[in-house]
């Protein structure tokens, strides 16, 4: 992919009010467009790193974000050529969209007060809960309070590593890793008793080709995380955004979407908050 020098502020002001891009500007003063004043693409910001939601397989991407944000992108006059992905760490995404190097971030992105005073959102689409993966034939550990005594896996720096030790210290032992992958590794081996980070996210790692049926979400899940669509601050694309979900949902593409993308994983999506209801824009 290749990035231009970034437009003058006059410049992006005009391209706010003309098109997609204005979501978050383009950084392209001229010669190739991406989602340019002609329209002709549009750079939608993704995980690489997370099977069944979005993942980069050479010059494929897979996963549920991937699809909704395909459809969404089909419904704003997109089609999928006119993609641009863009790898979008979790750390990096409120400058990527403030900085115009995307103009929307699907990527399991919570919709928090925080990052509202920073970015935008439109959505959610889908509604995860930090939850428990196990081996297939474990039986003992229904949920967090099973967990006493237990070896639990999460990821060093993230929420869901927080919220054990917040809630649970002294009680369960943390193995903290680099990524949920190698947590699924040690599951697999029997160096830990569970997996923790978001429900959708470890049926994602358990419906891989490699852990096809070795694995299961408990389905019990102990926190709300509501994944919206991360846009600018000033763009005027919510509102469309949220019907293109609310049609996807409407059409029955949302489920087969996540279907698709967990197939393999003996997991079932939290029927009481899925699918949501898009929030009003602002």
């Amino acid at each position: 992919m290749k990035y231009g020098k970034p437009m003058t502020l006059a410049a992006l002001a005009a391209a706010t009010a003309l098109t997609l891009t204005a979501c978050g500007g383009s950084d392209d003063g001229g010669g190739e467009s991406s989602g340019g004043d002609g329209g002709d693409s549009v750079r939608i910001g993704i995980k690489y790193d997370q099977p069944g939601l979005g993942f980069k397989d050479g010059e494929e991407y897979t996963g549920f974000d991937v699809d909704v944000a395909k459809y969404v992108a089909k419904e704003l006059g997109y089609s999928e050529d006119q993609i641009e992905w863009v790898e979008s760490p979790s750390a990096n995404r409120e400058n990527m969209l403030s900085n115009g190097q995307v103009d929307m971030i699907f990527a399991t992105y919570s919709i928090t007060d925080k990052r509202k005073e920073s970015v935008g959102f439109a959505g959610p689409y889908f509604v995860a809960g930090q939850d428990l993966l196990v081996s297939q034939d474990n039986s003992d550990i229904q949920g967090p309070e099973d967990l006493e005594g237990k070896n639990l896996c999460s990821v060093t720096g993230s929420t869901s590593a927080q919220k054990i030790k917040d809630e649970y210290a002294g009680t369960v032992n943390l193995v903290e890793q680099g990524g949920y992958a190698d947590c699924v590794t040690m599951l697999g081996s029997g160096g830990v008793d569970a997996v923790t980070t978001d429900d959708i996210i470890l049926a994602g790692l358990a419906a891989t080709d490699a852990n096809s049926g070795k694995f299961k979400v408990v389905g019990n899940p102990f926190t709300e995380e509501k994944y919206g669509v991360g846009i600018s601050k000033d763009s005027d694309k919510c509102q469309a955004i949220n019907d293109a979900i609310t049609k996807m949902v409407d059409d029955g593409a949302w489920e087969d979407a996540v279907t698709k993308n967990t197939e393999g994983a003996d997991y079932k999506y939290n029927e009481d908050l899925n699918p949501p209801t898009p929030d009003a824009c602002a």
